[in-house]
């Protein structure tokens, strides 16, 4: 039997969690889908490593950019969560933008006005959420601090369920690569926090 005192005190747990937006590759035909790191992405993953948070509990999205960009940051073994996977682009993957607005331009702007329309067959924006939004429920209050590369369409969706924002507003976060979104979650709520900048040297008097 669970002492009333112990679920209290469970309940006031507190998990701090970080999302790592994975490196891209720095060529400007970026297209829907996943490919592999080029050196100056690499690169810049060497650059922030020093300025993650420690965590006890490192994840990953299962796309080859996030493993490695999880490998590049030094991680000897990186666990797979499936549900912060990127979008299913159907269709769609292996395109650019700009191949899908001159081949299907009425499908492509349902799918940027409405976040339940999936016009390439895949997932649609909606999904993606629901799926996010029960991979963060479903973290164990006493997991502590959490450091997890994933996708941006991933972050976006965290943030619009940390929010409880409307799924219309997916498009409007911005996550570049490597940027860092911060949560906070205790007992079904979650907050978004945003980081301190480090203190340098005082101005003289």
């Amino acid at each position: 039997m669970n002492h009333p005192r112990r679920l209290d005190e469970r309940a006031r747990m507190t998990v701090r969690l970080t999302l790592l937006c994975a490196a891209a590759r720095t060529e400007r035909d970026v297209r829907f889908g996943d490919a592999p790191l080029d050196e100056r992405a690499l690169h810049r993953v060497r650059a922030v490593a020093g300025s993650l948070p420690r965590a006890a509990t490192r994840c990953s999205a299962p796309s080859r950019r996030c493993t490695e960009t999880a490998r590049t940051l030094g991680w000897e073994s990186v666990t797979p969560q499936p549900a912060l996977r990127d979008l299913d682009m159907g269709s769609w993957y292996g395109r650019t933008l700009d191949e899908v607005a001159a081949t299907d331009p009425s499908g492509l702007a349902g799918w940027l006005a409405d976040p339940g329309a999936a016009p390439h067959g895949g997932e649609s924006v909606t999904r993606m959420c629901d799926r996010v939004a029960v991979w963060l429920d479903a973290l164990p209050p006493d997991v502590g601090r959490v450091l997890a590369v994933v996708e941006q369409a991933a972050a976006r969706a965290a943030v619009v369920h940390a929010l409880g924002a409307p799924h219309q507003a997916f498009w409007r976060i911005d996550v570049p690569p490597l940027s860092t979104v911060e949560l906070t979650g205790r007992s079904g709520r979650w907050n978004l926090r945003m980081a301190e900048l480090p203190l340098g040297p005082r101005p003289p008097r």
